[in-house]
């Protein structure tokens, strides 16, 4: 289990990133046993007005200056005795990183998340937008921000969090979960939100209908220990469980995340509502765009899904 990561595709996209990835990177291959391709995107506009007027001199300087930061980096890994390799592509960004990734079966990307505007804040960047919709892959992203030194962004997984919906796809975070907690000697923390019945109505509740939707909160809340109980008997020693009720699903899940001081949220990229049509489900998308916690996403589908129905079926069932 310890190599479900063999190969991680690391975005190098300016310092800023640079340093707040890289050591996120070198905890991540040591604790999966991977290999590494440390990966820099040279632009490049593909009109032709464009390609005339680029200066063949400038460009093979900018090629020059990006392989000496790439062997800069690669001596960290080097040292840490992580088999990592130096890429320079040429292109569109997330046309490169896609062709990369399928083409060297890279199984995790790790990317910097967000990016501060002329507006002073943070978003996440066009490239982390649009490459979870157009490939099935695990995901790390971390939150970039400049203004915080470099010895603050050191990565210190001590607290891990994976919050679960009872269905087996979002149970294919643990397996990755379990590894991270053991590496790092982590609490592993697992959460489940009970959500709150919705009742559309102009008039309130009568007492027996309060009653009633109190009753089977209390009941999903009874079921919810019960399967949380059930997984924490089969992982690390160090594993703990809560079980919250919420009529919000994500802001639950992030204030117990800014609460509890997690140091990574791990998700599935589906839960039990998810179809496989989508590469991620829609929780999960809205915290690849509004978190500035580091997210890790498992996939939990095959890269290419030719029965798209049959995974349907098979990853919505309980797994109670």
């Amino acid at each position: 289990m310890r190599d479900m990561f063999n190969h991680i595709l690391v975005w190098l996209d300016g310092p800023e990133t640079t340093e707040c990835i890289v050591p996120h990177a070198i905890a991540f291959a040591k604790a999966f046993n991977s290999q590494v391709s440390l990966v820099q995107v040279l632009e490049q506009s593909t009109t032709a007005e464009s390609i005339i007027s680029i200066d063949p001199l400038n460009w093979q300087l900018k090629k020059a200056e990006a392989d000496l930061q790439l062997s800069e980096i690669k001596s960290k890994f080097d040292s840490e005795g992580i088999p990592a390799q130096k890429h320079i592509l040429e292109g569109r960004i997330t046309e490169r990183l896609l062709d990369f990734a399928q083409t060297y079966n890279a199984d995790l990307i790790i990317l910097g998340s967000h990016v501060q505007n002329a507006q002073n804040d943070w978003s996440a960047t066009p490239v982390i937008q649009s490459i979870p919709q157009r490939l099935r892959i695990s995901i790390l992203l971390i939150w970039v921000n400049p203004c915080v030194p470099m010895s603050s962004v050191e990565p210190r997984y001590t607290r891990l969090l994976v919050p679960l919906d009872g269905s087996r796809r979002a149970e294919c975070a643990l397996p990755a979960a379990t590894i991270l907690s053991q590496a790092h000697h982590a609490d592993l923390i697992l959460t489940h939100v009970v959500g709150k019945p919705e009742m559309p109505r102009r008039m309130p509740l009568t007492q027996e209908e309060s009653n009633m939707l109190h009753h089977f909160v209390e009941l999903n809340q009874e079921e919810g220990t019960r399967y949380l109980e059930e997984l924490q008997a089969h992982l690390p020693e160090k594993t703990t469980t809560n079980v919250l009720v919420s009529d919000n699903v994500a802001a639950t899940i992030q204030d117990f995340v800014d609460q509890e001081q997690i140091d990574l949220l791990i998700l599935s990229a589906h839960g039990y509502s998810g179809e496989a049509r989508w590469s991620y489900g829609s929780l999960t998308n809205r915290f690849i765009t509004d978190t500035t916690a580091p997210l890790l996403i498992v996939q939990d589908l095959p890269p290419d899904t030719s029965d798209l129905a049959t995974v349907e079926v098979a990853t919505r069932q309980p797994g109670r």
